[in-house]
């Protein structure tokens, strides 16, 4: 009987291209980076499943129909014409990345990431079905029993109805949201949904409930590649969480009542010291630190460095940081951030919290781990609002106020001439010349308007049949209207025309050139 045997992808010296990664369970936590955390989730999520139920003008507020080639966002209606304004976005966006992160780091990833945001409301859930990080540990390790089968069924049909949620949503943007919900399958009226309308559903539900429910870091861990290029945004002077060696190391648990050391004798270390205790520490890791197991890459020592342990240190040479491990606990990627900055944080401020909770139990000033530069951190002048980070912030409130006034002040008079391609001129009876072309207009407005066309041009003579020609379109309407061009018949060769569209009513016009044929002699 043959068995397969299960192998790891390995290179030439035997090393596993992958390694099967550990649950991560964080703790809670509360403070302030948590609130600000909880209060962007509400934020963001309200705006995502709110907007498509609101109502402006008579039609859905935010509704990106593509079958039609509108987007409609609070009463602005943008057309395939306006995709000058959408790659403007695209890099208004682009811009405000390069800013915050030059800034603070990866504000983006913390706080407003759809993956972040997402996974913290499973998170809640997991805290309601499953409890606290202690007893989510402990339900996993022990056998399935009627209370884990309960306890877990409930957290995915939780999870289960809220991605359906979202991905319902998420097809509300793009198809009627009201409409959609009135056609829901086996519960609204026939025919129900679309075979698109099912997949995109279906699909973006599982796609919420695989990366929230499951795969939660490692999305940002192996599959964002914004981890792998922050590093060229950063400079000793942008603001990260850092946490502070020179205060904190020697690391060890102490009685209650010692003094911080920014207050007794022993003061703060130098700053190789510092460093190389946090190394060696990372090296020969306490028992606190081998039951959590916190792994991350270490940015300040090469692979294959070796350090001795660190010695038994007397209470009164220990620094701030009692080795609770609460800063590793709370971490949704399961890093130690004493170790410095690693590509896996995602700047969540988590672990500041949990330090700051931890030093006011100990009676000790909070800013352990903080918000702070690198050059902060070693003792150096620091400067954050510095030449690069102003040139990024002006680039982009230029780009912002150029989106705006372009947005606010574009036509919403769009006019295109075509010439009959079936004959450059037609001689008539009447002793003239006439050329067809076809005017299509399209009042991008949302209420009708009245336009005349003129035709302009510097050789006399050129004048349109039945002038004035005027016309009415209604709301959002495309109109190809016939017009002609006559002249005498004793016009020959190429001449420039322009025809002038004006609304009648207001101050938009337009005008577009084109060409009028006569006989060749």
């Amino acid at each position: 009987m043959n068995r397969k045997i299960p192998i790891d992808v390995v290179d030439a010296q035997g090393n596993s291209f992958y390694v099967s990664e550990r649950k991560i369970y964080p703790r809670d936590v509360s403070g302030l980076f948590n609130r600000l955390r909880v209060a962007a989730v509400v934020w963001l999520l309200g705006m995502f499943y709110v907007f498509p139920w609101l109502r402006w003008d008579g039609r859905q507020a935010v509704l990106f129909d593509l079958p039609a080639r509108k987007f409609y966002v609070f009463g602005l209606a943008f057309w395939p014409q306006d995709f000058l304004f959408l790659a403007l976005l695209l890099i208004i966006a682009a811009m405000t990345l390069f800013f915050f992160t030059a800034l603070a780091g990866r504000l983006w990833c913390g706080y407003a990431c759809p993956q972040t945001v997402w996974t913290e409301v499973f998170l809640w859930m997991e805290r309601w079905t499953e409890g606290d990080r202690s007893r989510r540990m402990k339900l996993d390790a022990g056998p399935w029993n009627g209370e884990k089968i309960l306890r877990k069924g409930g957290k995915h049909v939780l999870w289960l109805l809220f991605a359906l949620w979202t991905g319902f949503t998420f097809v509300g943007f793009f198809t009627p949201i009201v409409d959609l919900a009135a056609r829901v399958p086996l519960l609204g009226v026939a025919p129900g949904w679309g075979g698109w309308e099912t997949f995109w559903v279906l699909f973006y539900a599982l796609a919420t409930w695989g990366n929230a429910g499951f795969l939660r870091e490692q999305v940002c861990k192996y599959m964002c590649p914004y981890a792998r290029f922050q590093s060229a945004m950063f400079d000793r002077n942008t603001l990260i969480i850092a946490y502070d060696p020179m205060r904190g190391e020697p690391r060890g648990p102490r009685k209650r009542g010692m003094a911080s050391v920014l207050e007794r004798a022993r003061g703060l270390l130098d700053k190789v010291t510092a460093y190389d205790y946090v190394f060696r520490a990372n090296q020969h890791p306490t028992a606190a630190d081998n039951r959590l197991q916190a792994h991350g890459t270490i940015t300040f020592a090469g692979a294959g460095v070796h350090a001795e342990p660190l010695p038994k240190f007397a209470p009164e040479q220990l620094g701030d940081c009692i080795d609770c491990t609460i800063c590793v606990q709370v971490c949704p990627t399961g890093i130690d951030i004493r170790n410095g900055l690693q590509y896996e944080c995602i700047a969540c401020g988590a672990c500041i919290d949990a330090c700051d909770e931890v030093m006011a139990k100990m009676g000790y000033p909070d800013g352990l781990i903080r918000y702070s530069t690198q050059n902060a951190i070693d003792g150096k002048p620091t400067r954050v609002l510095r030449p690069r980070v102003i040139v990024y912030g002006l680039l982009l409130l230029g780009l912002l106020v150029a989106w705006g006034w372009g947005v606010t002040h574009r036509s919403e008079l769009i006019a295109e001439v075509l010439r009959d391609r079936n004959a450059l001129y037609r001689a008539t009876a009447q002793g003239t010349v006439e050329n067809d072309y076809t005017l299509k207009l399209i009042n991008k407005d949302n209420v009708e308007h009245r336009y005349r066309i003129v035709l302009q041009s510097d050789t006399a003579g050129i004048v349109l049949k039945q002038a004035p020609v005027i016309v009415r379109a209604g709301p959002e309407q495309v109109l190809s209207l016939p017009v002609t061009a006559i002249a005498p018949d004793s016009l020959s060769g190429r001449h420039n025309v322009r025809f002038q569209v004006e609304r009648i009513d207001g101050q938009a016009q337009t005008s577009i050139d084109s060409s009028f044929f006569g006989p060749l002699k």
